[in-house]
Order: structure tokens, then C-alpha cells, then sequence
């Protein structure tokens, strides 16, 4: 498994509509509120990087009321 942390930023008004919405996407684990630049930050898991890239950020693309997201991929080494 592997995962990505998506910034997010919300029209205002819409905030707890995307939660929500975020939360029904399969891959999605966790979606929290956050300070700073972006308004919301999401685990998200997948198979591989690419089904998180063709699968979980398009339905996630859907949710109305996200205006942008950025996509952090976590790699790990030892």
C-alpha cells in the first residue's frame, strides 16, 4: 500500500459539505481542517501510485466545492 497527503482548498461556505463528501471516497482514510495556506488536509491510500492517481483523485476531482488540490506522495526508504 502506499499514500498520499492531498492539500486542499474549499470555496467558502462549502467546508463541511467537502468533508463529507471526502470522507465517502474510497482510498480516503482521514480528512481534517487544518491552519495555513490550504484548508483541508486528506490521507489517502491506494494500491499503488497509480491507482491513486486514476482512481481516488478523480472522484475526489468531483466533489463540488474543492476549487484546488495538491498531491504530496509519501515515499519511505530505510
Amino acid at each position: 500500500m502506499v499514500n498520499a497527503y492531498l492539500k486542499i482548498d474549499i470555496e467558502t461556505g462549502k467546508e463541511k459539505e467537502v468533508k463529507t463528501a471526502l470522507k465517502k471516497v474510497n482510498g480516503v482514510k482521514s480528512a481534517d481542517f487544518v491552519t495555513g495556506i490550504h484548508d483541508l488536509v486528506a490521507l489517502v491510500e491506494g494500491k499503488n501510485y497509480e491507482e491513486i492517481v486514476t482512481k481516488t483523485l478523480s472522484e475526489i476531482r468531483k466533489v463540488k466545492g474543492i476549487k484546488k488540490t495538491t498531491t504530496d506522495f509519501v515515499f519511505e526508504w530505510s
